[in-house]
């Protein structure tokens, strides 16, 4: 059964006509979207990187603020939307900036939790770049929260994930949270 398919069953489910004609045509456009929100599935971290990679003497911290992400949550396909913050301390080789956003989304399109998202973005950054630290904070409102469940409007969830010099040294752990704000 495709995916188009499949929506047709879960509108039929919900008690609709999927052939009335504000859902005519929905489960295709449902199913391109899907596959899109989810093509995270389909990269993988050498095509993400494609090489851009290079030489430098800074062993300075590195970050990249209010990195866009909209992901879904895998427990109720609902999306959570917000920002992530990467940073790292280059150790000889800095990554291409595009390539850091492009990391996390990647990793945003797939079914995920925060907290996952957020280890596998620094775990990823670190993989690539060596760096001597690599810290991640995600800020995300949660569908799931704001629309159902206890329908908290103004919540937000914050994440972090700090690797190497970032948890192991409480200055340069400091200086990155006084710089994100």
């Amino acid at each position: 059964m495709s995916l188009e398919q499949h929506y047709t069953a879960i509108l039929e489910g919900l008690g609709e006509d999927p052939t009335r004609e504000g859902l005519h045509g929905t489960p295709k456009r449902a199913a391109k979207a899907m596959q899109y929100l989810c093509q995270g599935y389909s990269q993988n971290l050498d095509e993400i990187v494609n090489g851009a990679l290079f030489t430098s003497d800074t062993s300075e911290m590195v970050l990249v603020k209010n990195i866009e992400l909209y992901s879904l949550c895998e427990h109720h396909l609902l999306p959570f939307i917000g920002k992530a913050h990467v940073a790292y301390l280059p150790n000889g080789k800095v990554l291409g900036l595009s390539k850091v956003a492009r990391i996390v989304d990647m990793f945003a399109r797939r079914l995920q939790i925060q907290e996952n998202l957020s280890r596998q973005i620094a775990e990823a950054v670190q993989q690539v770049t060596g760096a001597m630290g690599v810290a991640v904070v995600i800020e995300a409102q949660h569908m799931c929260m704001m629309m159902r469940g206890v329908e908290k409007q103004n919540s937000s969830m914050v994440s972090s994930v700090m690797l190497g010099e970032f948890r192991n040294n409480p200055a340069t752990r400091a200086e990155l949270l006084h710089l994100i704000g």
